[in-house]
């Protein structure tokens, strides 16, 4: 078939970057940005250039869900089923648990990765057909808090600021936020135009506010590595030095705000002194951050998750907000407070009211005037009465877990792996009569708890909307069909809510008379009509013609709000919040003694559902690890590659130390995807806890109290083997199948040069030696049994060596010991090294010289092109001239850093360690 291209829009975070679908109609083939979309201008991230991978006919044949799945009884195997059976059972358990219960028995659990389009279907079956109030979505993990505080502060849920605005910023305040590596995009963006002011004699000035010297702090001009959760303390105390500087826009405050005099009260207690000795910076620091925000001429602020995971998530959001308010920094070019958007669609789930506390329109489901327009607008009858608020994210887990709610739909989302406090998350899907898995990548973690799994499309197979941090509204297109039985998300609903109504609201017009994508997008702009999200003049036909547009859409888009003045609130004043310093819910303490936060990994995005079916993504970071202080780490007698156990008040995991001189103090970084399908036990978020701030009801994701010790594992075990790439998928679940058999294990991919092979490796560690039965279940697994496997055993040490050659490398490998016993023949496999000179080695004890062994394959720095840093040493090495110009050249040689930029920083750092080789003369 002749290759063809469809632009539509990446599905990983809420840049919203443009990309161009290379197929041949029913196959995926590439991808590349594209040049004329105005988030991107056509560069991508990693995992945006990886996409086409996650639609490679291996990930559609053995990672795909395919078919709806349907377990007879709990304990069971799910069996295969057509979807007229599957609807069929799925209508009669809604109806069964609603007759006997109530509505309220009924609980949807969403995603910010869904079009809009679908959160409009999801939201007329709770809410409209089923008279659920409960349907919310994971998006109140990640940004609910910026909804509240932007509503709170401004009046309503609407960013203000335009990715322009970073390009003309003459400072920029990021705090909570790694945008380095968790919005690469745009963080290029930033760095072209702060380089591009710099060249040019401009002034320029970057500040970053995190605990950790992140990616994003190496390049700041100032860094303030706070104590984790003393944001509004920090903020309290730059406001009051501009008060008391005078570094205040009081024209701006008495013309358009309200409520400066009880926050100046407020903050008058929290003198610079005071709220850096809180926040443990240096004072100067602080005073010099707040002279260059207040009086740069325009000063932008970027926000993520943490100001938004946390207990005081909003009183963090509104006092950056207060900053803005207070020195005049906002509604106009180059300033403003900017939220960046976790997930592809979080804005157009809070859009289209697909959220517990919101309503489509931004309207607001305790107010009854907006119910009713509502249900208006969905054609509802008069006597059929919208209900009100439900149960938020965790809220909505808790009543489960407490009998309440009895039946769960989850759609496009893995609670059982990034809700908090796993323990009880777990248990409440256990208690459910009835759980719903609607999802497009089969053996997630939470599809272990599901009744039915039930096959959605996703990116490249389906049609609809997307909203991105800008409030700029984007096609996605369909390049293939779904595979197999898969079907758009807003379809599977449609067909349910059909076969409910039928006796939910016999006789009467149905609410689901909309039938495409398009009808339900033309139902979501109705809402908006009016509202301060007017999209009124926008169509399918105008984003197909004119590409992708920012709301408010009425004659015209509008790139930045309040450039006039005038805020969407009662008084059309914005509103200075007064909220005061709180403690994290949890404080370090000595039983205790670490302060946990969970960051994101350069190359993987959320659970890993989509990231992780590409092996090259695992190829900058393989596998989970704890971060830790070298200094923390030397007093505890702790040393690097360390088994520890981390423990929590609810929870315990086992994982390697690594040290890291860019974490604070008392601090331990531990990256958030790793779950059950990765690691032994409940994953990360069996550490974390459902603490929540009391007006977003976002948890604190980003503080645990943590202890640490010794797991005192001596015994170590690894099963891997390389397969032909279709044989992968089970390989791992064979895998997959043992990681709960010891107290620490993970199960991971291996890259490869070669896609037609797919590694797959177990390691693990337990306190004695593994049973035979364990054993024989790993030799199956990786296929160590019959003629051609070689075998080592030493009974009295308890050592055991089983592996197969393919040529001259290993093809398949167990080794069972005592700590490093056989740990050398790991590298081997993972390179497929020769191992022809090794043969008295490979089957009797003892370790091969280090000069017999080929050296290790280099740390990866860039994942675009594969660049490791070997290559990048020895070029640097060849490299004069300044920092700037060795940058250059190392990329003019090697490509290293000119895609997405995540690599740029450590290529920076590299420049600086490296020094070049003196020329002879």
């Amino acid at each position: 078939m002749a290759l063809r291209e469809t632009k539509s829009t990446c599905p990983y975070c809420g840049v919203g970057c443009g990309v161009v679908i290379e197929h041949d109609g029913a196959q995926i083939t590439g991808v590349r940005g594209d040049p004329d979309h105005p988030a991107n201008f056509g560069r991508l991230c990693t995992k945006g250039t990886n996409l086409h991978r996650t639609a490679t006919p291996v990930v559609l044949q053995g990672q795909r869900l395919r078919q709806p799945l349907l377990r007879a009884g709990r304990g069971q195997a799910p069996q295969a089923v057509g979807w007229d059976e599957a609807n069929a059972h799925l209508v009669r358990e809604l109806l069964r648990i609603r007759a006997a219960h109530g509505p309220e028995a009924i609980g949807f659990y969403i995603s910010g990765q869904l079009l809009t389009e679908d959160y409009c279907a999801f939201n007329k079956l709770a809410r409209a057909v089923l008279k659920t109030p409960h349907i919310d979505s994971n998006s109140r993990l990640c940004m609910s808090s910026a909804v509240t505080g932007y509503k709170q502060s401004l009046g309503a849920d609407a960013p203000p600021c335009s990715y322009t605005d970073v390009e003309q910023a003459d400072c920029v305040l990021v705090t909570g936020a790694n945008p380095a590596w968790a919005h690469p995009v745009l963080f290029r963006r930033l760095e072209a135009a702060r380089a591009a002011k710099l060249a040019r004699g401009a002034g320029h000035k970057l500040i970053v506010v995190d605990p950790r010297r992140t990616e994003t702090a190496e390049l700041a001009d100032l860094h303030l590595a706070i104590q984790p959760g003393t944001d509004v303390a920090l903020m309290h105390g730059l406001l009051h030095a501009c008060i008391w500087q005078g570094w205040m826009d009081a024209a701006h405050i008495e013309a358009h705000t309200e409520g400066f005099a009880a926050l100046k009260d407020l903050v008058r207690e929290w003198t610079p002194a005071r709220a850096a000795k809180t926040c443990g910076v240096p004072e100067a620091d602080l005073w010099r951050a707040a002279e260059w925000f207040a009086t740069s001429p325009r000063s932008l602020s970027l926000y993520c998750q943490g100001l938004n995971q946390s207990s005081s998530g909003t009183a963090k959001n509104t006092a950056l907000i207060n900053l803005h308010l207070a020195t005049g920094q906002i509604g106009k070019a180059g300033a403003g407070p900017f939220s960046l958007t976790g997930q592809p669609n979080a804005m157009g789930g809070r859009e289209s009211g697909g959220m517990a506390t919101l309503l489509p329109g931004h309207r607001d489901p305790t107010n009854p005037e907006h119910r009713a327009e509502v249900a208006a607008l969905w054609g509802l009858g008069a006597d059929e009465a919208l209900p009100g608020p439900g149960h938020t994210a965790v809220a909505l887990f808790e009543a489960a877990a407490r009998g309440e709610i009895k039946a769960l739909w989850i759609a496009c989302t893995n609670p059982a792996q990034s809700l908090p406090d796993q323990a009880l998350v777990r248990a409440a899907l256990e208690r459910c009569e009835f759980v719903v898995l609607q999802e497009a990548f089969a053996g997630t973690a939470t599809a272990a708890f599901a009744d039915l799994q039930l096959p959605a499309a996703t990116w490249g197979e389906k049609e609809g909307t997307v909203t991105n941090s800008e409030r700029r509204i984007s096609r996605v297109r369909a390049a293939v069909p779904p595979p197999a039985l898969a079907r758009p998300d807003w379809q599977v609903v449609r067909e349910v809510a059909l076969a409910l109504e039928a006796e939910l609201r016999p006789g009467r017009p149905s609410v689901f008379a909309t039938d495409s994508p398009e009808a339900l997008w033309n139902e979501h702009r109705d809402s908006t009509r009016g509202r301060d999200l007017d999209i009124s003049g926008l169509s399918y036909a105008l984003l197909d013609a004119q590409g992708p547009q920012q709301w408010p859409f009425v004659d015209g888009p509008r790139e930045r709000l309040y450039e006039d003045g005038r805020y969407p609130t009662p008084s059309g004043r914005a509103r200075f919040v007064a909220s005061p310093v709180r403690p994290t819910a949890e404080r370090a303490s000595a039983a205790f003694p670490f302060q946990l936060t969970t960051t994101r990994l350069r190359d993987q995005w959320h659970g890993m559902s989509r990231s992780g079916a590409v092996p090259g993504l695992f190829a900058h970071e393989g596998g989970p690890v704890l971060r830790l202080h070298p200094q923390d780490a030397e007093r505890r007698r702790l040393v690097n590659g360390e088994l520890l156990r981390l423990r929590t008040a609810r929870g315990a995991t086992v994982l390697p130390l690594q040290t890291d001189a860019r974490v604070g103090l008392g601090q331990a970084d531990l990256p958030m995807h790793w779950g059950a399908e990765f690691l032994a036990g409940d994953g990360i978020n069996a550490l974390t806890h459902g603490a929540r701030c009391p007006d977003s009801q976002q948890p604190e994701l980003k503080f645990a109290a943590l202890d640490v010790a010794s797991a005192a594992l001596p015994w170590r075990l690894s099963a891997c083997a390389w397969v032909p790439a279709a044989e992968g998928a089970a390989l791992r679940e064979r895998l997959r199948a043992q990681l709960n058999a010891f107290p620490y294990a993970t199960c991971l991919p291996v890259p490869s040069d070669d896609p037609a092979r797919c590694g797959w490796v177990l390691e693990a560690a337990a306190e004695t030696a593994p049973d035979p039965a364990l054993l024989a279940a790993l030799t199956e697994a990786v296929g160590l049994h019959g003629p051609g496997v070689h075998r080592y055993a030493d009974a009295g040490r308890g050592r055991l060596r089983l592996l197969r050659l393919d040529g001259e490398a290993l093809q398949a490998l167990l080794r069972v010991g005592e700590h490093d016993e056989a740990a050398w023949l790991l590298p081997l496999w993972r390179e497929r090294q020769s191992v022809q000179a090794l043969g008295r080695w490979l089957l009797g004890p003892g370790t091969p010289p280090s000069a017999q062994l080929a050296a290790p394959r280099a740390a990866q720095v860039c994942n675009c092109f594969d660049v490791r840093e070997d290559a990048i040493t020895a070029e640097l090495r060849r490299c004069a001239g300044s920092a700037d110009e060795r940058l250059a050249a190392l990329q003019g040689a090697l490509r290293c850093g000119t895609q997405c930029g995540s690599c740029l920083p450590s290529l920076r750092r590299l420049v600086a360690s490296t020094q070049p080789e003196e020329v002879s003369a």
